[in-house]
């Protein structure tokens, strides 16, 4: 098997897409309060800065800022992927390998992370998070979303609150 080779920038700034293993599954949605929960026991224990952050049904997109001499996101995400799935029963049908692996099969196993370059790409990325609600047609403008952080970034100035109900504010695709 080979071994998966990870950017580790000690005080990065990282994208990530974390995924369930059924991508039909509106679970991280409708079971929002253990996954603020689990993200937030971590994010108290081993801090970390989250520059935008969006809660689809079936998967996540987040920035993380890491501190200083910290490159260690791995371990946050296992640990709220984690914290999120002992609160949960085990998926109905689970491969040998993820029961061996004590897994309960609720999350994909890899995630994508992007260790972010430059201001432009930050700004990039963000508009991706912010509008990846519309892309998958689950409202028809950015600001309907109720698990997202834009309305954050408008309190702060940045966008403005009718960003993304127009064609034009369409950010560029980043994948998934």
């Amino acid at each position: 098997m080979s071994r998966y080779r990870r950017a580790k920038i000690a005080g990065g700034t990282f994208f990530f897409t974390v995924a369930l293993a059924d991508r039909t599954s509106d679970l991280l949605v409708r079971h929002i309060a253990l996954l603020r929960h689990a993200y937030l026991r971590v994010q108290n224990a081993r801090p970390f800065g989250t520059v935008a952050i969006c809660i689809l049904p079936d998967h996540l997109h987040a920035i993380w800022s890491l501190p200083v001499g910290d490159a260690d996101y791995a371990v946050r995400w296992n640990l709220i992927k984690g914290g999120f799935s002992r609160a949960l029963p085990s998926a109905p049908r689970r491969t040998q390998s993820k029961i061996a692996r004590r897994e309960k099969g609720i999350w994909q196993r890899r995630y994508w992370e992007h260790a972010i370059r430059d201001d432009a790409d930050l700004e990039r990325h963000i508009d991706y998070i912010h509008f990846n609600p519309v892309k998958h047609g689950l409202v028809s403008t950015v600001s309907d979303w109720p698990y997202s952080s834009f309305p954050k970034h408008v309190v702060q100035g940045t966008p403005p609150d009718e960003w993304g109900e127009e064609a034009g504010d369409l950010p560029d695709s980043l994948g998934e």
